[in-house]
């Protein structure tokens, strides 16, 4: 149930990308806090002295004017919406508008100077807005040495902060952008390390849930027919089989609601006394051998997972009459060797649960091997590096 909320607040969270993807695509919308075409465009008021030139009488030739301060709008217009869009803000005709707008802003400022020299931080802002990467900083030092030569032929030395303004606005505007995307990038992280954290608990539940009832309903199987065999003659026996059985539905449904919260770890000394009996309950006897010294939890636990679900494929596809289980540890490694005497059969092809330790072992340095053993039966080998106890303490 857990995994199936998760799953349901990820789409939700999914939806919610998409739709701010969007939002910054038309320039028009995104989230708060998130610059967008609208936002680039009150700078254009630095025209209003032009404007007011031109409406004043005060430019030569004012229809060269005018036509100048449309073009400069709606270059400068379609630029700074077409930043925020990533193919629109790369493609060939960005570039080119770019470069008109910076030959009409030359253009204005070589023939008119004053309030029109203003249009060059507005030409920085664009520049800052559009490129990015490498090819930024000599695109922005272009625009403030062209900016820097027609403010001192017009205006002399006076006109330095038309230089500063120009740089300024360029350096800061591709900061601004800059940092608004790495947050965007950080955003679009989390929601695909959440979908993959859904997808890690979906499987950890698959996994313990096979592990868990495959073990446990094989053993409540064999137990009742132990059951049925001995009751016509020793109903004692019967009986005993019977509170085995209790005694094992109890078990599993105190490790199924350890399974769902997480917090489940097998124990090999328990799984080796569970596998013990289960092999005896089912007609198989079970020799258990083990040696080296004691393992550390995290190892421990991933060789009872492995002597859980082999005992179950033991009792279920085997038809063995000797299962073999041996643990050998040294201070580097433990091997696990769980062979019967069957007709070579575990579980082939290999299910999920043989699968699922596989990969569970191999995520902590090991391996597991499964196939025919020579000669007769079938075989699964396990292999874990050991880590020092008092390690595995610090970690847990």
């Amino acid at each position: 149930m857990g995994t199936e909320r998760g799953t349901r607040m990820f789409g939700a969270s999914g939806r919610k990308a998409a739709r701010r993807e969007e939002d910054c695509r038309d320039g028009g919308t995104g989230p708060i806090g998130t610059p967008r075409g609208f936002a680039l465009l009150p700078w254009l008021l630095l025209g209003m002295g032009a404007i007011s030139n031109v409406v004043k009488g005060e430019t030569p030739n004012p229809w060269i004017g005018v036509a100048g301060l449309l073009a400069f709008n709606s270059l400068y217009v379609t630029l700074v919406f077409r930043a925020f869009d990533r193919r629109a803000r790369e493609s060939a005709a960005t570039r080119w508008c770019l470069v008109a707008l910076g030959l009409v802003t030359f253009a204005l400022a070589v023939a008119y100077g004053g309030n029109w020299l203003l249009f060059f931080p507005l030409v920085g802002l664009a520049t800052g807005a559009v490129v990015r990467g490498r090819r930024l900083g000599p695109a922005l030092f272009v625009v403030t040495a062209t900016a820097t030569a027609v403010a001192v032929y017009q205006e002399g030395w006076d006109a330095v902060g038309v230089v500063y303004g120009t740089l300024v606005s360029g350096t800061v505007t591709a900061a601004i952008l800059a940092l608004s995307e790495t947050v965007k990038e950080l955003r679009d992280t989390r929601q695909e390390l959440a979908r993959a954290a859904v997808d890690q608990e979906r499987l950890r539940f698959s996994r313990d849930l096979h592990d868990l009832l495959g073990h446990t309903l094989s053993v409540i199987v064999v137990k009742s027919e132990a059951a049925r065999r001995v009751a016509p003659r020793d109903m004692d026996a019967a009986l005993a089989q019977v509170r085995d059985i209790e005694s094992v539905g109890r078990q599993a449904l105190t490790e199924i609601r350890e399974a769902v919260t997480g917090y489940r770890e097998a124990s090999l000394a328990a799984e080796l006394d569970r596998a013990r009996g289960a092999l005896t309950a089912a007609g198989i006897e079970p020799v258990v051998r083990q040696s080296g010294p004691p393992l550390p939890p995290q190892a421990a636990a991933l060789l009872g997972w492995v002597v859980r679900e082999s005992a179950t494929n033991v009792i279920r596809h085997s038809g063995a009459a000797l299962c073999e289980i041996e643990v050998r540890s040294s201070a580097e490694r433990v091997h696990l060797v769980i062979t019967d005497d069957g007709g070579g059969v575990g579980s082939t092809p290999p299910g999920s649960g043989l699968t699922g330790l596989t990969e569970r072992l191999a995520a902590a340095g090991g391996t597991l091997d499964s196939g025919p053993a020579p000669g007769r039966g079938f075989r699964v080998t396990a292999e874990l590096p050991v880590e020092p106890a008092d390690r595995g303490e610090e970690s847990r």
